[in-house]
């Protein structure tokens, strides 16, 4: 049989994919039914041998024109982005997050780590005894002088014009911090390194600024206790989830390191969704409380808040439950000793 007449014979199917595409088009695709989905993929493949078939014997154009126009149009359909559902993605933050989270021994060294160091750095700096020049080695004089400088006078608030554009500055810097704490944890070490100075760095802030004989420390805390919680938690969790990433490369378990590296991507991006909107919240509240004239009782009250709402997020959420907990638990105990689904290595 000539390739034409073979070709002529699949019309049918054509013309099937075709109103298969309008059908996809017009409706949602769960309501054709797997059956019909299936016969649509089918299809689509045919279509693309067909197409290879008439290109290779140079069928008239018309025909490798139309085959052109119905295999581009049945792949994007096949292949078409997923339309924002503010449900489905309030299960990934409200459900799948916070169980990752909770579970993730990725996240607890980060935690353990950061506020490790963020603790011992804060002491140190605050000691005049411990390590005399701690704060100096750490913060070097200039950063100490600015700090000085930028909490030399009471913090009475500013316009709401200056307080929405740094409300966007500090999206976009401590965002910025967090995707720097993520992408180094790509290769390990300079995501730990990004992770510690971090750490030893704000420490060092807190630990100078709490001195006595620091007169600014005052104006210092009355700006950054209400954000606080917020921020910091968000690095935290942008530097596990990073330290995830590059577990998933350096210990791939049974897994290819690319396939493990795709996988393990897909399963940090919930945590960093959870990561930038935190770093949002610290950012509203940086820009407009923070900065604001109201006593330091009430913006203590929202640090509290804060921290009980984060508590809530990452242990009464987090908290793995009836057979959706029995079920993670399982999950977690046999890829941390295959490595071949769901988190893999041994930090799973």
């Amino acid at each position: 049989m000539k390739v034409a007449e073979l070709l002529d014979l699949r019309r049918k199917n054509w013309q099937e994919l075709e109103q298969l595409c309008d059908q996809l088009q017009k409706r949602r695709r769960k309501t054709l039914g797997a059956a019909r989905l299936s016969r649509f993929a089918a299809l689509y493949r045919a279509a693309c041998a067909d197409l290879a078939l008439a290109d290779a014997h140079q069928l008239p154009p018309n025909t490798v024109q139309y085959l052109h126009r119905l295999v581009g149009r049945a792949h994007n359909q096949l292949y078409r982005a997923r339309n924002f559902k503010f449900s489905t993605w309030g299960k990934v933050l409200l459900e799948d997050a916070p169980q990752r989270i909770f579970n993730d021994r990725c996240v607890q060294i980060a935690f353990c780590v950061f506020w490790g160091v963020f603790i011992t750095s804060a002491i140190l700096a605050y000691s005049q005894t411990m390590w005399p020049n701690y704060a100096e080695d750490i913060l070097t004089s200039g950063v100490i002088e600015q700090l000085e400088t930028s909490f030399a006078n009471p913090i009475d608030g500013r316009d709401t014009e200056a307080s929405v554009t740094m409300a966007a500055f500090y999206i976009q810097h401590n965002t910025g911090i967090g995707l720097k704490c993520f992408a180094g944890g790509l290769l390990v070490i300079p995501g730990v390194l990004v992770t510690l100075f971090n750490a030893a760095f704000l420490g060092a802030s807190f630990g100078y600024m709490a001195r006595p004989e620091v007169t600014e420390g005052h104006n210092f805390f009355h700006f950054v206790t209400a954000h606080g919680p917020f921020e910091l938690t968000a690095i935290v969790l942008s530097a596990g989830s990073g330290l995830r990433l590059g577990m998933g490369w350096l210990v791939p378990g049974r897994l290819s390191r690319i396939a493990s590296l795709r996988k393990t991507a897909r399963d940090a991006m919930p945590l960093m969704g959870a990561a930038m909107c935190m770093f949002f919240f610290a950012a509203l509240i940086e820009g407009f409380i923070s900065p604001s004239g109201l006593p330091y009782w009430l913006k203590a009250t929202v640090a509290v808040l804060s921290c009980g709402l984060l508590t809530f997020y990452f242990v009464v959420l987090g908290f793995p439950r009836g057979r959706v907990g029995q079920a993670l638990r399982r999950r977690v105990t046999r890829d941390s000793a295959d490595g071949s689904d769901g988190e893999t290595g041994p930090f799973a």
